[in-house]
């Protein structure tokens, strides 16, 4: 199962069924904050549809394509880094990124992506990995930015969140990149 420390006392975990109660009620405490950006948190209403996506995140992990990590401090639930599922023909992925309100300003979201990183470039090999956040989401994008991606370009209309359509703005970075600013 996957799971790596992120710094003392913080961790990144593999999604579990056990999680569910902990991430919907984090959903629901961060909602409003949150839906402006996800589109998924509209379509999350209760504890089973967690349990659904944590069956799935399961099932990808299992499949080789990447984990789901809830990021935990302690014994609590804080947010999560997912992988989207990686591209095996072209060693590539997405990562997508949240964190709960209590949390932010904290580094957790920026040390828990190099961790991630150090796992797909390093351990697994992938080539490149992506990030992609609204235009307006600039607590986001400062993300890649402190990880030293570049900023590849803006897909218009790239995403329908919460009945409109957000630009996305794609930040990538290569293995050669990743490893050689280590």
């Amino acid at each position: 199962m996957f799971r790596r420390e992120i710094s003392p006392g913080a961790e990144l975990r593999q999604f579990q069924l056990r999680d569910a109660g902990e991430l919907f009620a984090s959903v629901e405490r961060n909602r409003e904050r949150i839906r402006v950006w996800l589109p998924w948190v509209d379509q999350t209403q209760s504890v089973d549809d967690v349990r659904i996506f944590i069956s799935r995140a399961v099932e990808q992990a299992e499949s080789h394509l990447g984990p789901q990590a809830g990021i935990w401090v302690g014994e609590a639930f804080a947010g999560s880094i997912g992988c989207h599922p990686i591209n095996w023909s072209d060693r590539s992925c997405s990562l997508g990124y949240w964190l709960d309100a209590a949390h932010e300003g904290t580094g957790l979201i920026t040390r828990g992506c190099a961790v991630m990183l150090d796992y797909l470039i390093g351990e697994l090999g992938l080539h490149r990995v992506e990030i992609r956040c609204g235009t307006e989401n600039h607590r986001s994008g400062a993300v890649p930015q402190r990880l030293g991606f570049t900023r590849e370009g803006i897909i218009r209309d790239g995403q329908w969140v919460n009945n409109r359509w957000v630009d996305l703005v794609v930040w990538g970075i290569l293995a050669e990149e990743w490893l050689g600013g280590r």
